[in-house]
């Protein structure tokens, strides 16, 4: 575990923000399906994660995985009430998607079988961990 704290988990973690960065780009972009509402807000979590780590990284300052753990942990928030709302644990009447624009809930909300509100939440998780295990070894 100790190989994985520093410089190496903050690569992970930008690794999984950009994969995730480009995954939802290519839902959208190329397989043609519009975002909800929640989806747009766990995008404006992610691409900021993709941007700030790949610049910390750049500028080889490790104390960035302080703001990549707060991000993160947002963003997995909104993923976790998306995944409420396509689980069924949230009432009707309480559904940002259910007026205008495209369903929170639907069939195209899946990947491979999977709910893309529960890659979001893992991945959003993954960076948070990562982000925070990289702080162990930076002084604060």
């Amino acid at each position: 575990m100790d190989r994985l704290r520093g410089e190496p988990a903050l690569w992970l973690a930008w690794l999984m923000a950009f994969a995730a960065s480009l995954a939802v780009l290519f839902i959208g972009e190329v397989l043609g399906q519009t975002p909800c509402s929640l989806c747009w807000f766990q995008r404006a979590f992610m691409f900021p994660l993709a941007v700030l780590l790949g610049l910390g990284l750049w500028w080889r300052d490790l104390t960035v995985g302080r703001y990549g753990v707060v991000l993160a942990l947002a963003g997995a928030a909104v993923a976790l009430w998306h995944l409420a709302l396509y689980a069924g644990l949230i009432p009707e009447r309480i559904q940002p998607c259910a007026a205008t624009g495209p369903s929170c809930t639907d069939a195209n909300q899946m990947i491979l079988g999977v709910p893309i509100p529960a890659l979001a939440v893992l991945s959003f998780i993954a960076i948070a961990a990562l982000c925070a295990l990289s702080r162990k070894t930076v002084p604060a």
